[in-house]
């Protein structure tokens, strides 16, 4: 595919999504174990472990191919510089405007932060793409679903860490 995008990845985050691909890739035989059990049971129609397991081997199949694919295009890097800065696989802290509370998120692909409590939003969503390169008590504002115009403002940038 020409238009894949690059994502970047930490080598932890990268090994932790290869493990995963790897054993749905050693699952298999299981899954198609189970259809090949269920189909011996008689009719198709009312079989409803049939049904389940087809549906769970579509599941699967599914999320080993967007792993191949997100693999395939990952680039692995080292951690982003602690410049604060706002950037790919930082925790950034906002502040929106009219609001008291911070709020904090990691910007990065859903596939990077799988594992944390943060939040995750992506460098491409609107928000994502109006913070990239921020420094840290900058303002910049972005345009909302309903048309409106949110101004936030970065109030600390840092590199996301795994560490519990």
């Amino acid at each position: 595919m020409s238009d894949t995008k690059v994502t970047w990845l930490t080598q932890d985050a990268y090994d932790r999504l290869k493990h995963e691909l790897d054993e749905m890739i050693e699952n298999r035989p299981v899954i198609a174990a189970r259809i090949n059990d269920s189909r011996e049971e008689g009719d198709l129609k009312e079989n409803g472990g049939y049904h389940a397991a087809r549906e769970e081997q579509g599941q699967a199949e599914a999320r080993i191919r967007h792993l191949q694919e997100l693999l395939r295009s990952a680039k692995v890097g080292e951690a982003p510089a602690n410049d604060g800065t706002a950037g790919p696989g930082k925790v950034l802290t906002v502040r929106y405007e009219g609001d008291d509370e911070d709020e904090k998120f990691l910007l990065a692909t859903r596939e990077e932060g799988a594992e944390g409590e943060l939040d995750v939003y992506s460098p491409e969503s609107p928000l994502g793409k109006a913070l990239l390169g921020a420094k840290e008590g900058e303002s910049r504002e972005y345009e909302l679903p309903n048309g409106k115009v949110q101004k936030v403002t970065l109030v600390k940038a840092v590199p996301y860490t795994d560490e519990k």
